[in-house]
Protein backbone atom coordinates (compact mmCIF):
# COMPACT_ATOMS: atom_id res chain seq x y z
CA UNK A 1 0.00 0.00 0.00
CA UNK A 2 1.32 3.64 -1.25
CA UNK A 3 1.94 5.75 1.58
CA UNK A 4 -0.61 8.48 2.31
CA UNK A 5 0.45 12.12 1.05
CA UNK A 6 -1.69 14.01 4.09
CA UNK A 7 0.95 15.10 7.11
CA UNK A 8 -0.07 15.37 10.55
CA UNK A 9 1.24 18.65 12.14
CA UNK A 10 -0.39 18.86 15.53
CA UNK A 11 2.02 16.32 17.38
CA UNK A 12 5.51 15.48 17.38
CA UNK A 13 8.71 17.46 17.67
CA UNK A 14 8.28 20.95 16.11
CA UNK A 15 12.02 20.84 14.55
CA UNK A 16 12.13 17.82 12.78
CA UNK A 17 8.84 18.16 11.05
CA UNK A 18 9.13 21.64 10.19
CA UNK A 19 12.52 20.63 9.07
CA UNK A 20 11.81 17.92 6.64
CA UNK A 21 8.52 19.92 5.98
CA UNK A 22 10.53 23.13 4.47
CA UNK A 23 13.61 20.97 2.98
CA UNK A 24 12.34 20.12 -0.24
CA UNK A 25 10.30 23.27 -0.43
CA UNK A 26 13.46 24.94 -0.02
CA UNK A 27 14.69 23.30 -2.88
CA UNK A 28 12.16 23.57 -5.27
CA UNK A 29 12.73 27.14 -4.34
CA UNK A 30 16.41 27.29 -5.04
CA UNK A 31 15.87 25.66 -8.13
CA UNK A 32 13.67 27.89 -9.47
CA UNK A 33 15.98 30.63 -7.97
CA UNK A 34 18.97 28.55 -9.98
CA UNK A 35 16.64 28.84 -13.72
CA UNK A 36 15.96 32.38 -13.27
CA UNK A 37 19.67 33.26 -12.11
CA UNK A 38 20.86 31.53 -15.39
CA UNK A 39 18.43 33.40 -17.04
CA UNK A 40 20.56 35.99 -15.98
CA UNK A 41 23.89 34.81 -16.25
CA UNK A 42 23.50 33.47 -19.39
CA UNK A 43 22.03 36.64 -21.27
CA UNK A 44 24.30 38.45 -18.97
CA UNK A 45 27.50 36.88 -20.59
CA UNK A 46 25.75 36.72 -23.84
CA UNK A 47 24.01 40.74 -24.34
CA UNK A 48 25.92 42.02 -21.10
CA UNK A 49 24.66 44.65 -19.16
CA UNK A 50 22.03 44.93 -21.73
CA UNK A 51 20.65 41.56 -21.21
CA UNK A 52 20.74 41.56 -17.72
CA UNK A 53 18.67 45.01 -17.59
CA UNK A 54 16.07 43.40 -20.21
CA UNK A 55 15.55 39.80 -18.25
CA UNK A 56 15.15 41.16 -14.52
CA UNK A 57 13.17 44.39 -15.60
CA UNK A 58 11.12 42.37 -18.09
CA UNK A 59 10.34 39.71 -16.02
CA UNK A 60 9.14 42.11 -13.23
CA UNK A 61 5.59 42.52 -15.26
CA UNK A 62 5.21 38.36 -15.42
CA UNK A 63 6.10 38.00 -11.69
CA UNK A 64 4.05 40.85 -10.88
CA UNK A 65 1.03 39.44 -12.53
CA UNK A 66 1.96 36.33 -10.52
CA UNK A 67 1.67 37.52 -7.13
CA UNK A 68 -2.23 37.28 -7.95
CA UNK A 69 -2.50 33.78 -7.82
CA UNK A 70 0.43 33.46 -5.20
CA UNK A 71 -2.20 35.57 -2.54
CA UNK A 72 -4.96 33.21 -3.89
CA UNK A 73 -3.44 29.76 -3.81
CA UNK A 74 -2.17 30.37 -0.65
CA UNK A 75 -5.19 31.41 1.34
CA UNK A 76 -6.38 28.23 -0.72
CA UNK A 77 -3.09 26.13 1.11
CA UNK A 78 -3.93 27.28 4.33
CA UNK A 79 -7.83 26.79 4.71
CA UNK A 80 -7.15 23.34 3.33
CA UNK A 81 -4.06 23.07 6.04
CA UNK A 82 -7.37 24.25 8.96
CA UNK A 83 -9.67 22.14 7.06
CA UNK A 84 -7.42 19.21 7.72
CA UNK A 85 -6.72 20.25 11.51
CA UNK A 86 -10.45 20.40 11.47
CA UNK A 87 -11.32 17.03 10.74
CA UNK A 88 -13.06 18.39 7.66
CA UNK A 89 -11.10 16.46 4.83
CA UNK A 90 -14.50 16.56 2.54
CA UNK A 91 -13.82 20.90 1.78
CA UNK A 92 -10.82 20.13 0.27
CA UNK A 93 -11.45 18.78 -3.17
CA UNK A 94 -14.30 21.58 -3.67
CA UNK A 95 -11.48 24.03 -2.47
CA UNK A 96 -9.00 23.09 -5.23
CA UNK A 97 -11.92 23.06 -8.09
CA UNK A 98 -13.08 26.46 -6.98
CA UNK A 99 -9.56 28.24 -7.14
CA UNK A 100 -8.55 26.29 -10.55
CA UNK A 101 -12.00 27.71 -12.28
CA UNK A 102 -11.34 30.71 -10.87
CA UNK A 103 -7.71 31.06 -11.53
CA UNK A 104 -8.19 30.27 -15.13
CA UNK A 105 -10.67 32.69 -16.05
CA UNK A 106 -7.84 34.97 -14.09
CA UNK A 107 -4.91 33.92 -16.11
CA UNK A 108 -6.99 35.00 -19.56
CA UNK A 109 -7.72 38.15 -18.57
CA UNK A 110 -4.15 38.99 -17.19
CA UNK A 111 -2.51 37.35 -20.22
CA UNK A 112 -4.30 39.36 -22.55
CA UNK A 113 -3.66 42.69 -20.70
CA UNK A 114 -0.30 42.11 -19.96
CA UNK A 115 1.10 41.26 -23.26
CA UNK A 116 -1.23 44.24 -24.92
CA UNK A 117 0.54 47.06 -22.12
CA UNK A 118 3.67 45.51 -22.00
CA UNK A 119 5.45 48.28 -23.92
CA UNK A 120 3.31 51.21 -21.31
CA UNK A 121 4.59 49.05 -18.44
CA UNK A 122 8.31 49.25 -19.54
CA UNK A 123 7.87 53.00 -20.63
CA UNK A 124 6.65 53.51 -17.09
CA UNK A 125 9.57 51.71 -15.57
CA UNK A 126 11.87 54.22 -17.23
CA UNK A 127 13.57 51.25 -18.72
CA UNK A 128 16.53 51.91 -20.86
CA UNK A 129 16.62 52.72 -24.31
CA UNK A 130 19.57 50.43 -24.54
CA UNK A 131 17.70 47.42 -23.86
CA UNK A 132 13.54 48.27 -24.32
CA UNK A 133 13.16 45.73 -27.20
CA UNK A 134 14.98 43.00 -25.34
CA UNK A 135 12.62 43.45 -22.40
CA UNK A 136 9.66 43.87 -24.39
CA UNK A 137 10.51 40.04 -26.04
CA UNK A 138 11.25 38.73 -22.87
CA UNK A 139 7.54 40.26 -21.37
CA UNK A 140 5.85 38.93 -24.19
CA UNK A 141 6.65 35.64 -24.49
CA UNK A 142 6.66 35.20 -20.40
CA UNK A 143 3.05 36.36 -19.71
CA UNK A 144 1.82 33.86 -22.77
CA UNK A 145 2.54 31.38 -20.34
CA UNK A 146 1.21 32.85 -17.32
CA UNK A 147 -1.62 30.17 -17.26
CA UNK A 148 0.75 27.06 -17.05
CA UNK A 149 2.34 29.54 -13.95
CA UNK A 150 -1.31 29.68 -12.50
CA UNK A 151 -2.37 25.79 -13.16
CA UNK A 152 0.89 24.71 -11.13
CA UNK A 153 0.62 27.23 -7.93
CA UNK A 154 -3.25 25.50 -7.33
CA UNK A 155 -1.04 22.00 -7.82
CA UNK A 156 1.77 23.45 -5.53
CA UNK A 157 -0.63 24.98 -3.24
CA UNK A 158 -2.69 21.37 -2.62
CA UNK A 159 0.48 19.49 -2.09
CA UNK A 160 1.74 21.75 0.10
CA UNK A 161 -1.42 22.55 2.03
CA UNK A 162 -1.79 18.60 2.89
CA UNK A 163 1.81 18.66 3.75
CA UNK A 164 3.58 17.14 0.84
CA UNK A 165 5.97 19.27 -0.38
CA UNK A 166 8.68 16.38 -1.54
CA UNK A 167 6.50 15.97 -4.66
CA UNK A 168 6.76 19.59 -5.63
CA UNK A 169 10.73 19.35 -5.65
CA UNK A 170 10.79 16.93 -8.16
CA UNK A 171 8.63 18.93 -10.49
CA UNK A 172 10.99 21.82 -10.20
CA UNK A 173 13.79 19.73 -10.41
CA UNK A 174 12.31 18.41 -14.27
CA UNK A 175 11.59 22.26 -14.94
CA UNK A 176 14.95 23.52 -13.51
CA UNK A 177 16.62 21.17 -15.50
CA UNK A 178 15.21 21.83 -18.69
CA UNK A 179 15.15 25.11 -18.39
CA UNK A 180 19.30 25.34 -18.47
CA UNK A 181 19.66 23.36 -21.21
CA UNK A 182 16.93 25.28 -22.78
CA UNK A 183 18.65 28.52 -21.90
CA UNK A 184 22.03 27.33 -23.40
CA UNK A 185 20.18 26.35 -26.54
CA UNK A 186 18.02 29.40 -27.42
CA UNK A 187 20.28 31.91 -26.12
CA UNK A 188 23.83 30.49 -26.82
CA UNK A 189 23.47 28.44 -29.54
CA UNK A 190 20.46 29.95 -31.28
CA UNK A 191 21.07 33.45 -30.41
CA UNK A 192 17.42 34.20 -29.60
CA UNK A 193 18.54 37.22 -27.01
CA UNK A 194 16.29 37.92 -24.03
CA UNK A 195 13.09 36.26 -25.86
CA UNK A 196 14.96 33.17 -26.27
CA UNK A 197 15.58 33.21 -22.21
CA UNK A 198 11.58 33.59 -21.48
CA UNK A 199 11.00 30.89 -24.21
CA UNK A 200 13.52 28.53 -22.23
CA UNK A 201 11.33 29.24 -18.90
CA UNK A 202 7.58 28.86 -20.69
CA UNK A 203 8.51 25.47 -22.10
CA UNK A 204 10.24 24.40 -18.96
CA UNK A 205 7.09 25.45 -16.70
CA UNK A 206 4.60 23.49 -19.17
CA UNK A 207 6.87 20.05 -18.17
CA UNK A 208 6.71 21.50 -14.48
CA UNK A 209 2.66 21.68 -14.54
CA UNK A 210 1.86 18.65 -17.40
CA UNK A 211 4.71 16.15 -14.56
CA UNK A 212 2.31 17.58 -11.52
CA UNK A 213 -1.22 16.64 -13.06
CA UNK A 214 0.13 13.74 -14.22
CA UNK A 215 1.34 13.07 -10.44
CA UNK A 216 -1.88 13.79 -8.92
CA UNK A 217 -4.01 11.86 -11.93
CA UNK A 218 -2.04 8.98 -10.59
CA UNK A 219 -2.01 9.23 -7.20
CA UNK A 220 -5.59 9.58 -6.53
CA UNK A 221 -6.10 7.58 -4.07
CA UNK A 222 -3.23 8.26 -1.84
CA UNK A 223 -4.52 11.64 -1.05
CA UNK A 224 -6.13 11.55 1.94
CA UNK A 225 -9.76 13.32 0.46
CA UNK A 226 -11.19 12.85 -2.34
CA UNK A 227 -11.59 15.35 -5.52
CA UNK A 228 -13.83 14.59 -8.85
CA UNK A 229 -14.49 16.26 -12.15
CA UNK A 230 -17.49 17.85 -10.95
CA UNK A 231 -15.60 19.94 -7.83
CA UNK A 232 -14.08 21.77 -10.64
CA UNK A 233 -16.59 24.46 -10.94
CA UNK A 234 -17.16 27.65 -8.65
CA UNK A 235 -18.74 26.93 -5.39
CA UNK A 236 -19.81 30.24 -4.05
CA UNK A 237 -19.18 29.72 -0.32
CA UNK A 238 -15.71 28.30 -1.15
CA UNK A 239 -14.40 31.51 -2.94
CA UNK A 240 -15.91 33.83 -1.13
CA UNK A 241 -13.60 32.29 1.60
CA UNK A 242 -10.85 31.98 -0.71
CA UNK A 243 -11.00 35.96 -1.51
CA UNK A 244 -11.81 37.02 1.49
CA UNK A 245 -8.30 35.64 2.83
CA UNK A 246 -6.66 35.56 -0.54
CA UNK A 247 -7.65 39.41 -1.72
CA UNK A 248 -5.54 40.83 1.66
CA UNK A 249 -2.77 38.59 1.03
CA UNK A 250 -2.79 39.24 -3.20
CA UNK A 251 -2.64 42.95 -2.18
CA UNK A 252 -0.12 42.95 0.58
CA UNK A 253 2.23 40.96 -1.89
CA UNK A 254 1.11 43.20 -4.49
CA UNK A 255 1.26 46.54 -2.78
CA UNK A 256 4.87 45.32 -1.61
CA UNK A 257 5.86 44.22 -5.93
CA UNK A 258 4.21 47.45 -6.57
CA UNK A 259 6.24 49.78 -4.45
CA UNK A 260 9.12 48.30 -5.37
CA UNK A 261 8.26 49.14 -9.48
CA UNK A 262 7.66 52.56 -8.41
CA UNK A 263 11.06 52.95 -6.25
CA UNK A 264 12.91 50.83 -9.00
CA UNK A 265 11.39 53.76 -11.96
CA UNK A 266 13.26 55.96 -10.05
CA UNK A 267 16.45 53.56 -9.97
CA UNK A 268 16.70 52.79 -13.67
CA UNK A 269 16.58 56.49 -14.33
CA UNK A 270 19.93 56.95 -13.68
CA UNK A 271 21.38 54.60 -15.84
CA UNK A 272 22.19 51.25 -17.33
CA UNK A 273 24.83 50.44 -15.05
CA UNK A 274 22.55 51.40 -11.91
CA UNK A 275 19.60 49.44 -13.41
CA UNK A 276 22.28 46.52 -14.00
CA UNK A 277 23.29 46.10 -10.51
CA UNK A 278 20.18 46.93 -8.94
CA UNK A 279 19.18 44.04 -10.94
CA UNK A 280 21.97 42.08 -10.01
CA UNK A 281 21.37 42.76 -6.19
CA UNK A 282 17.95 41.63 -6.77
CA UNK A 283 19.18 38.18 -7.79
CA UNK A 284 22.06 38.17 -4.83
CA UNK A 285 18.85 38.58 -2.05
CA UNK A 286 16.41 36.52 -3.53
CA UNK A 287 18.61 33.48 -1.67
CA UNK A 288 17.65 35.34 1.51
CA UNK A 289 13.93 35.47 -0.07
CA UNK A 290 13.82 31.59 -0.68
CA UNK A 291 14.50 30.87 2.94
CA UNK A 292 12.04 33.62 3.84
CA UNK A 293 9.52 32.29 1.55
CA UNK A 294 10.22 28.38 2.11
CA UNK A 295 9.46 29.01 5.66
CA UNK A 296 6.92 31.19 5.67
CA UNK A 297 5.04 28.88 3.55
CA UNK A 298 5.72 25.85 5.19
CA UNK A 299 5.01 27.46 8.85
CA UNK A 300 1.67 29.00 7.80
CA UNK A 301 0.16 25.31 7.08
CA UNK A 302 1.66 24.23 10.21
CA UNK A 303 0.85 27.03 12.01
CA UNK A 304 -2.80 26.96 10.54
CA UNK A 305 -3.26 23.18 11.35
CA UNK A 306 -2.43 23.68 14.76
CA UNK A 307 -4.82 26.88 15.16
CA UNK A 308 -7.58 24.81 13.68
CA UNK A 309 -6.51 21.84 16.53
CA UNK A 310 -7.02 24.88 19.17
CA UNK A 311 -2.89 23.90 19.99
CA UNK A 312 -2.04 27.10 20.54
CA UNK A 313 1.54 27.01 22.23
CA UNK A 314 2.92 24.65 19.69
CA UNK A 315 2.17 27.47 17.45
CA UNK A 316 4.48 29.85 19.43
CA UNK A 317 6.98 27.19 19.39
CA UNK A 318 6.55 26.84 15.52
CA UNK A 319 6.90 30.74 15.41
CA UNK A 320 10.10 30.93 17.66
CA UNK A 321 11.27 28.24 15.51
CA UNK A 322 11.09 29.50 12.22
CA UNK A 323 12.46 33.02 13.46
CA UNK A 324 15.94 31.40 15.04
CA UNK A 325 16.55 29.42 11.91
CA UNK A 326 16.11 32.29 9.79
CA UNK A 327 17.93 34.78 11.89
CA UNK A 328 21.03 32.18 11.65
CA UNK A 329 20.83 32.10 7.69
CA UNK A 330 20.97 36.07 7.66
CA UNK A 331 23.99 36.20 9.43
CA UNK A 332 25.70 33.38 7.24
CA UNK A 333 24.45 35.12 3.98
CA UNK A 334 25.41 38.41 5.23
CA UNK A 335 29.31 37.36 5.85
CA UNK A 336 29.44 35.40 2.58
CA UNK A 337 28.77 38.81 0.78
CA UNK A 338 30.85 40.98 3.35
CA UNK A 339 33.86 38.47 2.31
CA UNK A 340 33.18 37.86 -1.75
CA UNK A 341 31.33 40.97 -2.56
CA UNK A 342 33.21 41.63 -6.23
CA UNK A 343 33.55 38.05 -6.99
CA UNK A 344 29.69 37.26 -6.03
CA UNK A 345 28.71 40.61 -8.67
CA UNK A 346 31.30 39.66 -11.58
CA UNK A 347 29.56 35.81 -11.70
CA UNK A 348 27.17 37.78 -13.91
CA UNK A 349 28.62 39.83 -16.02
CA UNK A 350 31.97 40.77 -17.62
CA UNK A 351 31.72 44.05 -16.85
CA UNK A 352 34.00 45.66 -14.23
CA UNK A 353 32.31 49.41 -14.37
CA UNK A 354 29.80 47.96 -12.55
CA UNK A 355 31.51 47.55 -9.57
CA UNK A 356 32.13 51.56 -7.73
CA UNK A 357 28.25 51.15 -7.52
CA UNK A 358 27.93 47.54 -6.28
CA UNK A 359 29.78 47.53 -3.75
CA UNK A 360 27.57 50.90 -2.20
CA UNK A 361 24.96 47.99 -2.41
CA UNK A 362 26.56 45.50 -0.48
CA UNK A 363 26.18 46.98 2.59
CA UNK A 364 22.44 47.71 2.13
CA UNK A 365 21.49 43.93 1.14
CA UNK A 366 23.46 42.63 4.27
CA UNK A 367 20.63 44.69 5.97
CA UNK A 368 17.56 43.11 3.72
CA UNK A 369 18.68 39.53 4.52
CA UNK A 370 17.93 40.20 8.41
CA UNK A 371 14.49 42.12 7.31
CA UNK A 372 13.52 39.06 5.32
CA UNK A 373 14.56 36.70 8.28
CA UNK A 374 12.18 39.09 10.74
CA UNK A 375 9.24 39.83 7.89
CA UNK A 376 9.18 35.12 7.65
CA UNK A 377 8.08 34.20 10.65
CA UNK A 378 5.97 37.09 10.58
CA UNK A 379 4.05 36.48 7.55
CA UNK A 380 3.46 32.54 8.52
CA UNK A 381 2.30 33.93 11.66
CA UNK A 382 -0.08 36.14 10.40
CA UNK A 383 -1.01 33.42 7.24
CA UNK A 384 -1.78 30.96 9.13
CA UNK A 385 -3.59 32.51 11.76
CA UNK A 386 -6.63 33.52 8.37
CA UNK A 387 -7.13 37.19 9.77
CA UNK A 388 -7.00 39.14 6.13
CA UNK A 389 -7.28 42.59 7.86
CA UNK A 390 -3.85 41.89 9.24
CA UNK A 391 -2.50 41.25 6.38
CA UNK A 392 -4.20 44.35 4.58
CA UNK A 393 -2.36 46.61 7.21
CA UNK A 394 0.65 44.78 6.82
CA UNK A 395 0.26 45.64 2.94
CA UNK A 396 -0.08 49.28 3.44
CA UNK A 397 2.18 49.92 5.93
CA UNK A 398 5.00 48.07 4.60
CA UNK A 399 4.53 48.95 0.75
CA UNK A 400 2.37 52.06 -0.21
CA UNK A 401 2.98 54.12 3.09
CA UNK A 402 7.13 53.41 4.50
CA UNK A 403 8.60 52.12 1.31
CA UNK A 404 7.31 54.68 -0.82
CA UNK A 405 7.39 57.40 1.71
CA UNK A 406 11.20 56.29 3.15
CA UNK A 407 12.63 56.02 -0.69
CA UNK A 408 11.33 59.22 -1.53
CA UNK A 409 12.59 60.71 1.64
CA UNK A 410 15.95 59.22 1.48
CA UNK A 411 16.65 59.39 -1.96
CA UNK A 412 15.23 62.78 -3.07
CA UNK A 413 14.53 65.03 0.17
CA UNK A 414 17.94 63.67 1.36
CA UNK A 415 19.98 63.45 -1.79
CA UNK A 416 20.99 59.87 -1.24
CA UNK A 417 19.58 59.25 -5.15
CA UNK A 418 19.94 55.59 -6.09
CA UNK A 419 21.51 54.69 -2.36
CA UNK A 420 18.20 55.91 -0.91
CA UNK A 421 15.71 54.55 -2.50
CA UNK A 422 17.94 50.90 -2.01
CA UNK A 423 17.78 51.62 2.00
CA UNK A 424 13.77 52.76 1.69
CA UNK A 425 13.36 49.44 0.39
CA UNK A 426 15.60 47.30 3.16
CA UNK A 427 14.39 49.26 6.00
CA UNK A 428 10.62 48.47 4.90
CA UNK A 429 11.26 45.00 5.66
CA UNK A 430 10.95 44.73 9.68
CA UNK A 431 7.45 46.55 9.25
CA UNK A 432 5.74 42.74 9.58
CA UNK A 433 7.48 42.10 12.56
CA UNK A 434 6.33 44.76 14.61
CA UNK A 435 2.66 44.34 13.60
CA UNK A 436 2.49 40.75 13.99
CA UNK A 437 4.18 40.61 17.33
CA UNK A 438 1.41 43.33 18.48
CA UNK A 439 -1.42 41.04 17.01
CA UNK A 440 0.52 37.72 19.19
CA UNK A 441 0.50 39.68 22.46
CA UNK A 442 -2.79 40.61 22.09
CA UNK A 443 -4.18 37.01 21.79
CA UNK A 444 -6.92 37.64 19.32
CA UNK A 445 -6.00 35.20 16.92
CA UNK A 446 -6.42 32.21 19.03
CA UNK A 447 -10.42 33.03 18.60
CA UNK A 448 -10.04 33.28 15.25
CA UNK A 449 -10.63 29.55 13.19
CA UNK A 450 -10.39 30.58 9.21
CA UNK A 451 -11.94 27.12 8.29
CA UNK A 452 -14.50 27.17 5.19
CA UNK A 453 -17.86 26.13 6.86
CA UNK A 454 -20.20 24.13 5.35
Amino acid sequence: MKKQLLQDFTSGGIWGKLLRFTLPMFLANILQLVYNTVDSIVVGRSLGNIGISAVSVGGELTGFLTIVVMGLSGAAQIIISQNIGAGKKEQIGKTVGTLSVFLLITAAVLTTAGIVFRRAFLSVMNMPAEAFEEAASYCAVTMAGLVVVYGYNVVGGLLRGIGDSKHPLIFIIISSCCNIGLDILFVVVFRLGAFGAGLATVLSQIICFTSALIFLRNNRDNLGFDISLSDFRIDSSILKSILKLGIPMAIRSSAVQLSKLFTNSYINSYGLIVCSVTSIGTRISSIATVVGNSFSSSGGSMIGQNIGAEKYDRVLKIIITIFAICLGAAALFGLVLLLFPEQIFMIFTNDRNILPVAMEYVPILIVMFFANATRTSATAFINGSGNHVINLIVALLDALVLRVGLSLLFGLVFGMEYRGFWLGNAVTGFVPMIIAGIYLASGKWKTRKYVVKE
